[in-house]
C-alpha cells in the first residue's frame, strides 16, 4: 500500500488482521523504493511484522527507482548525496513516530532494517531512542565516508542506543575484513549490544531478489537471524 507520511512517500505492508503488531521500518539501497525493497516490506509482513518502506529521497528525488546499472548506481550516489544524518533521523524519527500513532501497530516495538545506503542509515539513525533494535545488511558508510562527505557512521557509534545485527559478505570488495574489524572493534570499545555475522561465499548484495525457499543456506541463515533477532528485541 502506497501513503505518505507529511511530504515522505512510503509503503506499507501489514499482517493479516488488525491486532497490534511490532513494525519495521525498511531502508531502501541507494536505487529507491523499488520492487526489491517492497519484497523485503513484504517477506516481513509475511512473519507477522507491520513493515513500512519510508523514501528518504523525497526531498530532491520522490520518483527515485533505478535500475541495477552502472548508470542507476550513479544517479543512486546522487540521491544519496543530498541526503544528510540529520535529515536521515528527521525521516527515520517521523516514520516511527506515524507507525506508534497506528492501532494496528505495537507502540514502542519498532526497529529498523536497511541494506547497503540503506545499512549504513539503520547504523547511525541506531541513536533515535524511538528505534528498540536496528539491522544493517552490508552497510558501505559504516566504516567509509557518507555519500555526501559526512563522516563515517562509526563516528555516531557511542550514541547509538539499540541492539544492532550486521551482516556482510566476504566477497564484498566494498566493505572488506578490515572494515568489518574495525566496525566490531568500535562497538566493543563503545560498549554496545551488537551481533556481526559474515558469510564466506556472499558477495554485496547478497540478500536482492533472494527466497529462503530457493534453498540458499546463507539466505536462509541470514532471515532466520533477523527473524530471531526482531524476536528477540521487539516481540
Amino acid at each position: 500500500m502506497q501513503i505518505a507520511i507529511g511530504t515522505m512517500p512510503a509503503y506499507l505492508a501489514r499482517p493479516a488482521g488488525d491486532a497490534p503488531r511490532p513494525a519495521v521500518i525498511v531502508l531502501q539501497e541507494i536505487f529507491g523504493v523499488n520492487a526489491e525493497v517492497k519484497r523485503i516490506a513484504d517477506l516481513l509482513a509475511s512473519a507477522g511484522y507491520v513493515a513500512l518502506a519510508i523514501n528518504y529521497y523525497h526531498r530532491t528525488h520522490p520518483e527515485l527507482n533505478e535500475p541495477y546499472t552502472q548508470e542507476g548506481l550513479q544517479t543512486g550516489f546522487a540521491a544519496a548525496g543530498a541526503t544528510s544524518r540529520e535529515t536521515l533521523r528527521a525521516d527515520v524519527a517521523a516514520a516511527a513516530t506515524w507507525l506508534d500513532e497506528q492501532a494496528f501497530v505495537q507502540t514502542g516495538h519498532i526497529a529498523t532494517w536497511g541494506f547497503c545506503f540503506g545499512g549504513s542509515v539503520a547504523f547511525v539513525t541506531a541513536t533515535l531512542p524511538q528505534i528498540k533494535a536496528a539491522v544493517a545488511f552490508y552497510g558501505g558508510s559504516i566504516a567509509s565516508p557518507f555519500p555526501n562527505g559526512e563522516p563515517e557512521g562509526l563516528a555516531d557509534a557511542p550514541a547509538i542506543v539499540a541492539p544492532l545485527l550486521l551482516a556482510f559478505g566476504a566477497k564484498d570488495t566494498y566493505i572488506t575484513p578490515e572494515h568489518v574489524a574495525r566496525i566490531e572493534a568500535a562497538l566493543v570499545a563503545a560498549g554496545k549490544i551488537f551481533h556481526v555475522v559474515v558469510y564466506p561465499e556472499k558477495d554485496h548484495a547478497f540478500f536482492r531478489d533472494s527466497q529462503e525457499a530457493l534453498g540458499d543456506p546463507d539466505v536462509a541463515d541470514a532471515w532466520k537471524r533477523v527473524r530471531a533477532f526482531l524476536h528477540e528485541t521487539i516481540g
